[in-house]
């Protein structure tokens, strides 16, 4: 059988075995598109079927572009720089130009210094090895921001291929689709969920003549909150709208918990506001540090929710640390969950976050 590509997620089809990617009953082979049935399942039930393919598979697939002459466009979750950025990219992706674009921009408060941010994710990247040539801040499901995108990607690339690459959840599949959207007026093109691992191999966009677009497989990082967490845990962490900000006037030996994924105690200072920025749906909860140990034991996955009861069962332990916090106003990172800003400083802190998540610390965007 020639070979066909699913239009949804890129893995190849085939009418063997149920259990893996890309199968189809032989009957869709006379559809007009095709789509495996792991795609159909989720676009019209939001079911997700596990695949074969492990974490190093996908790095495999990546790796690929380092043999190419073309242009990389990197997505990453603004809610999750760090969790969502891949290291080594540089590596994976060879001596192509890349492009940064931060997804989700939308759900930022309108008061967001976004210059900061900009400077805030090109010096984080080259921290970590990666040299960008822009940073851009879009909204993929709104829209917002591609106007500066599409120009800059046209001009960039030169007539040249185009990769777009990220971890898994940033939204690669959404900014596509909006690409094509805003191109051809065709709407959802590309098999996209709030799941991570929806596409499984290149899917290749004609741009012109001679050169394509690739969606390429999310990348695993385990470090991301996502892994741990069920799809309906998933959906209430994930904002949906913009984050309304919630303030807590705390004194030292006071304990604020965000759901059951992390907790902040004020260890040391004078007293001190706290302003949260999570999903609206994310409960928090205060409550005297001398009590928090037990607090958590007695109430996670209940009035500290979510998670859920199932998440817990796959959520590695909350790990202490303990940091002073500068005197300038001041963000504490929690990947793929949001952020507390800390507006005078010169405290000590300890964060808890589930182990090999790593908090950090930035300049406060607000």
């Amino acid at each position: 059988m020639e070979k066909i590509l699913c239009e949804g997620c890129g893995a190849e089809i085939q009418t063997e075995d149920k259990t893996q990617s890309g199968y189809v009953p032989k009957s869709a082979l006379e559809n007009k598109q095709i789509i495996c049935q792991r795609c159909f399942r989720l676009k019209h039930y939001n079911e997700v079927q596990d695949v074969e393919y492990t974490d190093d598979d996908y790095l495999r697939m990546i790796n690929q572009i380092s043999g190419t002459n073309s242009l990389v466009v990197k997505i990453v979750d603004i809610f999750d720089f760090n969790g969502s950025f891949i290291s080594g990219l540089q590596r994976l992706t060879g001596n192509n130009p890349i492009i940064l674009i931060g997804n989700k921009v939308d759900l930022l408060p309108k008061s967001t210094n976004k210059n900061k941010l900009i400077q805030w994710m090109k010096k984080t990247a080259s921290d970590n090895g990666l040299k960008v040539q822009e940073v851009f801040l879009v909204s993929a499901a709104k829209g917002q921001g591609f106007d500066k995108v599409e120009e800059e990607v046209e001009e960039r690339r030169n007539g040249k291929d185009v990769y777009v690459v990220g971890c898994t959840n940033v939204g690669k599949s959404t900014f596509i689709n909006q690409l094509i959207k805003r191109s051809s007026g065709i709407t959802d093109a590309i098999t996209t969920s709030y799941f991570p691992g929806t596409t499984l191999g290149f899917i290749q966009i004609p741009l012109d003549g001679e050169s394509y677009m690739y969606d390429t497989p999310g990348v695993v990082n385990r470090s991301q909150l996502v892994h741990y967490v069920t799809d309906k845990d998933l959906k209430l962490i994930t904002p949906k709208k913009e984050i309304k900000p919630k303030g807590y006037q705390l004194q030292d030996k006071q304990t604020l918990f965000f759901g059951g994924f992390a907790r902040i105690d004020f260890e040391k200072g004078l007293k001190q506001s706290f302003v949260c920025y999570f999903s609206n749906q994310l409960m928090i909860h205060r409550t005297k540090l001398e009590q928090a140990d037990e607090f958590y034991k007695k109430h996670v996955g209940d009035l500290l929710q979510p998670p859920s009861s199932e998440t817990l069962e796959q959520l590695p332990p909350l790990v202490k640390q303990t940091v002073k916090i500068p005197r300038e106003k001041t963000d504490i990172v929690i990947p793929g969950l949001g952020w507390i800003t800390v507006p005078d400083g010169g405290i000590t802190v300890s964060i808890h976050v589930p182990k090999d998540v790593q908090f950090s610390l930035r300049p406060a965007l607000i």
